[in-house]
């Protein structure tokens, strides 16, 4: 009783500011119907406040303030109130225990705009907590006014910032965007282009009234500021039109541009693939002087954009080798170097100093995966490069290549975090990685794949289709990741996802269940999705053997064709160019397979200009190959070369065998070694058999290079088995020939090479 008694004051000391302490904290904030209670029940219990119980005091907080017909008034009201300041230092003191969900709503609520708080913090924040961020703002976005211009740009640039392509939240962005485009200025289309063009984001329908927008401010802008920003924002949209009178008011202005401004001119013709050779040599000429003035990173920028624009002058390349090596000299950071000795390796003489190698082998212990790289291959073009030159390969070169690729190997096999590793290898490019590092990679990412999820599995794909790397377990645990996780995978990731099985020519386990949930995950989002991505899926899944109707009537109708060539124009020449070629191949692939579909045939126009442009000329191997099959086959008359079948395929060689398996003679209709026979069916109506002998058949001999198979294994890829399957529908024997099986030993003797291909032709029938 004497102890009950002496705990008594205590307890009653603690709880004596607390009338309604039989209620928890947060049910009393709920309870209180203006600012003064809530301030009340803070200031009684500032003692015990949890992280948890401060940041729901800021949502009752933003609760009330919302309810009010003036917020703006009454948010000057509570940070004036005489409690705000307690409110104010318990946060500060609690924000270490916050939850980040907890911390970005706080936070939300005090700078009172996310988007500001976004940008300005985006540099300092982990990878949870950006996430949070952003379901945040994807929470808000809808009390967003659609005038609000301002904030949907920052949440872009948010997300450019830490270098997210999240698509919820970019879609919302365009509408906001788009429903204001009257009103953009030049700043805003600029800007808006740029970070899209960061991003990776297409949004056709933007960049359209972008171009026109821009289009009509050409005549506006004569000062040489504003008018290059034009220039860099239209120049890679415009017509033909439009971009003739860019480059005729530039070339007016070009020696008043700085030298950023003749920076961002050139890369803005490299990526209008720019041939005019007058106003290249004007911007090169601005360059020219302002070498020393350059950065690093930038003094590469400029070299990749004369490579790409095809630009000769030994005086500018002398200069930008001096200016190069003096700046590597004085170079102490590591992505500085990389960028410098990249820069060095694409000039016309790539030969270097040796005393470069001290200052590599000095940074590979700093040196992440990007940069070991962008080493590498300097390293390789420079071997390549003496080699051509002097007919010698320096030691020294080899040993750092060695090295080169030890450090690579033993940071891969360091890597326990696939976040960590991505952010290494997002940089890489494809072609870059040397055979042994690729290994090492691939094994790197088997091992971390239980970590790819819906966040990251088209990043990986992206990955896997650029190696042209077979690695089937990663390619099952990419299928595996979306069967069970596509509700939450965007349908603009779905190509990424799809192409390097089609690609490499992989059907996973499940493959019906893959790509049926691929496509279905795409019906909602058919009107979203440029033509272009949905001309590119569908070729994509033809590759695979997989037309689902749905999607092809959606291609092949009118007004798709018609939204369809307006934004070819937007596009370069040679992604224009793609997107015309994969639309012609899918159009060939869905009539062959699937004529029950009653599309048309309708690319015989395309496929002709395509042949005219093409000058028939065949490469040393397939010389070879023409002579040793028309000795196999008795003689030139029984083979022809260069042949066009049905649907515009081009044939390497064909004969024909009659039904005794006699070789048939083409007699004087054959044609010359180098040009292309013609096509001597109506593609659209016959099949080659028709036209054949009775009993007789048509052999088409594929010659496939490097190319035609995956990088690490003799794995045949999708474009060369879908031919195979295309000329066997119309009535050929298809005879591939690997270049591995005819440049290997065994066919290295005297009158081998025949043996093999009379073997081919006249054996079992197998190909």
């Amino acid at each position: 009783m004497f102890c009950l008694r002496a705990t008594c004051p205590f307890f009653w000391k603690v709880f004596r500011f607390r009338p309604f302490s039989c209620k928890p904290l947060i049910v009393q904030m709920n309870e209180c119907t203006d600012e003064k209670e809530i301030f009340d029940v803070i200031d009684r219990n500032k003692a015990t406040l949890s992280a948890k119980q401060v940041g729901h005091a800021f949502n009752v907080l933003w609760r009330l303030q919302r309810q009010k017909k003036s917020s703006l008034q009454n948010a000057e009201c509570v940070r004036d109130h005489p409690q705000f300041p307690t409110l104010y230092n318990l946060t500060t003191h609690k924000i270490e225990s916050m939850t980040d969900a907890t911390l970005v709503n706080v936070l939300h609520i005090a700078p009172r705009s996310l988007s500001v708080l976004m940008t300005n913090i985006s540099s300092l924040i982990s990878q949870h907590f950006q996430e949070k961020l952003i379901k945040k703002t994807e929470l808000l976005f809808d009390t967003i006014d659609s005038s609000q211009v301002s904030t949907a740009r920052k949440i872009v640039q948010f997300l450019r910032n830490v270098k997210c392509t999240h698509y919820p939240l970019l879609e919302q962005c365009d509408k906001v965007f788009l429903s204001n485009a009257a009103h953009l200025d030049l700043d805003s289309i600029s800007n808006i282009l740029a970070m899209y063009q960061f991003l990776r984001f297409d949004s056709f329908e933007f960049v359209s009234v972008a171009k026109k927008r821009l289009t009509e401010m050409i005549p506006l802008f004569e000062h040489p500021e504003a008018f290059v920003k034009l220039f860099v924002a239209l120049g890679p949209v415009a017509g033909p039109q439009e971009k003739k009178r860019l480059k005729s008011t530039l070339l007016l202005m070009s020696e008043e541009l700085t030298s950023q401004q003749a920076l961002a001119v050139v890369e803005a013709m490299e990526e209008m693939e720019s041939r005019n050779s007058q106003l290249i040599q004007k911007i090169a000429s601005v360059l020219h002087k302002n070498l020393e003035n350059y950065r690093p990173v930038e003094l590469l920028r400029i070299t990749q954009a004369l490579n790409v624009l095809h630009f000769q002058s030994k005086e500018v390349f002398v200069k930008l080798r001096e200016v190069l090596l003096s700046s590597l000299k004085g170079s102490f950071r590591v992505m500085e170097t990389a960028s410098l000795l990249c820069a060095l390796s694409l000039l016309p003489s790539a030969h270097q100093d040796e005393a470069v190698l001290s200052r590599i082998e000095a940074f590979l212990p700093q040196c992440d995966l990007s940069s070991l790289t962008n080493f590498t291959t300097f390293v390789l073009r420079w071997i390549e490069s003496d080699h051509m030159y002097f007919g010698r390969v320096i030691g020294k070169q080899l040993k750092l290549l060695h090295t080169l690729n030890l450090y690579s190997r033993q940071r891969l096999r360091q890597s326990n975090n696939l976040h960590l590793l991505w952010e290494e290898l997002k940089y890489v490019k494809g072609d870059r990685l040397h055979e042994s590092v690729l290994e090492e990679t691939i094994a790197a990412l088997q091992h971390l794949m239980d970590e790819i999820n819906y966040t990251n599995v088209a990043k990986i794909a992206s990955f896997v289709y650029e190696n042209n790397y077979l690695s089937t377990s990663l390619l099952d645990r990419i299928a595996a990741v979306v069967v069970q996780q596509i509700e939450k995978i965007h349908p603009f990731s779905v190509l990424a996802i799809i192409l390097p099985f089609s690609r490499l020519n992989y059907d996973p386990p499940q493959r019906d269940e893959f790509l049926g949930v691929c496509v279905q995950c795409l019906h909602s989002h058919l009107g979203a999705l440029s033509p272009p991505v949905l001309v590119l899926l569908g070729y994509a899944l033809a590759t695979l053997e997989y037309f689902p109707e749905d999607l092809l009537k959606a291609i092949f109708n009118i007004q798709f064709l018609a939204r369809l060539d307006p934004q070819l124009e937007i596009l370069t020449s040679s992604l224009s160019g793609k997107v015309q070629f994969h639309l012609m191949e899918l159009n060939r692939a869905v009539c062959l397979e699937c004529p029950e579909f009653q599309i048309p045939w309708f690319h015989d126009r395309f496929c002709q200009q395509q042949c005219n442009k093409d000058t028939g000329s065949i490469n040393g191997a397939q010389q070879q190959i023409y002579k040793i099959l028309a000795e196999a086959l008795g003689g030139p008359s029984f083979v022809k070369a260069s042949v066009l079948s049905p649907y515009y395929h081009t044939v390497d060689f064909e004969c024909i065998l009659d039904k005794r398996k006699q070789p048939l003679s083409y007699g004087s209709h054959n044609a010359t070694l180098g040009n292309p026979a013609g096509m001597y069916w109506e593609s659209n109506i016959q099949t080659v058999r028709s036209s054949l002998p009775s009993g007789a058949e048509r052999i088409a001999f594929e010659f496939l290079n490097s190319k035609a198979f995956c990088r690490n294994i003799p794995h045949l890829k999708g474009n060369p088995a879908m031919k195979k399957r295309h000329l066997e529908i119309l009535g050929y024997r298809v005879i591939q020939i690997p270049h591995f099986e005819w440049n290997s030993m065994a066919l290295s003797i005297p009158d081998a090479r025949v043996d093999y291909l009379r073997q081919r032709i006249f054996g079992d029938g197998k190909s």
